[in-house]
């Protein structure tokens, strides 16, 4: 009987210690909402620092954007690194002629490549931000693309979006 009860003991205290790392590691989207909202005032903060206040003040500022930003990147991070089947798609078929190559910021998409069959209508399920007038969320092969829907001008890249 004693060594049922030390052997239970001991199955209580090791579970515990067992499952805490995973949960602290998921990020919730309330969490990932609050750190997009402190980036926004810490930018809000930079803009009054660089119109009223010393070169301090605006050095400051700018490192609690940095931050702010550093922040918002890890809590996207985790929530995908967590959450790995929202973003397994299926394969990508591109338009004729297809080829991938990497692209940069300031690449220049054919019209066939950002039509609407490759939008990325549901970006909040993916945690990207929203697109901006005029400009679209676009799936290139695993990476996902936000373009200028009027010139075809990437705006911004994340590489190795999809798995």
């Amino acid at each position: 009987m004693r060594k049922f009860f030390m052997i239970a003991l001991a199955a209580g205290v090791a579970l515990p210690t067992v499952a805490a790392p995973t949960m602290a590691s998921a990020q919730s989207a309330r969490e990932v909402r609050h750190s997009a909202h402190e980036v926004r005032r810490d930018e809000r903060d930079l803009r009054q620092a660089q119109r009223y206040g010393s070169r301090h003040d605006v050095r400051e500022a700018r490192r609690d954007v940095r931050d702010s930003r550093q922040e918002l990147r890890e809590d996207w991070r985790d929530y995908r690194r967590s959450n790995r089947n929202v973003y397994h798609r299926p394969a990508y078929v591109g338009p004729r002629g297809y080829r991938y190559r990497p692209v940069s910021v300031g690449y220049r998409f054919q019209p066939a490549y950002y039509g609407d069959r490759y939008w990325v209508r549901d970006y909040a399920r993916y945690r990207l931000p929203a697109p901006r007038a005029g400009h679209r969320w676009v799936r290139y092969n695993n990476d996902v693309v936000m373009i200028n829907a009027r010139t075809g001008r990437v705006v911004t890249v994340h590489n190795g979006f999809f798995w």
